[in-house]
This record gives C-alpha cells, structure tokens and sequence, in this order.
C-alpha cells in the first residue's frame, strides 16, 4: 500500500493544476487510499488468514508510517527543505491513516464467510 501511496503523490506532483497544493493531492491519494487499502486487505484474507480488520489495518498503517520515517522523509522530504515534525505533524496524514483503517476494517467485516 505504501509504494501505491507513493506512486500516486510522484504522480500528482507533475499535474499542472494541483502539483503545488499538497491538500489536494492528498485529498486524491485519500480517495485513493479506499482501493489500495481494498487490495492490501484482500491480498492478505485470500490465504484464509485470519484476523481482525482493526489489527490489520492498525499493522498496514504502522508499516506505512514506518516506510515513511526510513524513506520518504529523509530522501524526498528533507532534501526538499521538509522536516520530520513538518511531515507527522501533517493533519491530512493522519485522515489517510484514519481512511486506510476503515477501509481495512469494514473490508474483513464485509469480506465473504467461507
């Protein structure tokens, strides 16, 4: 999900209209967000893994937060004059991560019982 996210932003930021408006990118990659977080969920239930969608989507949003400590922050944003308290302290990150969650969670609620 987090390589989807990423793609989408590197693809956003070359549309003339939005690509100096972060708040609307991210408003896009948060609609977005429903279809990834879908197939993240879906690729992990179709082995008959089970587990509650919270958790689930909890470990994805985590994964994702780590990745963006370890990658996106030092090699996109802090060469781009960013911060790490300037990208998690974003408010608009955390409606991803919230959108993420709940796509997650009312997938595996949803999801066919087999």
């Amino acid at each position: 999900m987090w390589l989807f996210v990423s793609i989408a932003f590197a693809i956003l930021g070359y549309v003339p209209s939005i690509k100096d408006s972060l708040d609307h990118q991210t408003l896009i990659v948060g609609v977005l967000v429903i279809p990834f977080a879908t197939l993240g969920a879906a690729f992990y239930y179709k082995s008959g893994s089970k587990g509650s969608g919270v958790i689930i989507g909890l470990t994805m949003a985590v994964t994702a937060l780590l990745l963006d400590a370890l990658i996106t922050v030092p090699f996109i944003e802090i060469p781009n004059g960013g911060s790490y308290q300037r990208f998690f302290s974003y408010p608009l990150l955390w409606l991803l991560v919230a959108v993420n969650m709940v796509t997650v969670y009312f997938y595996a609620w949803l999801k066919p019982k087999h």
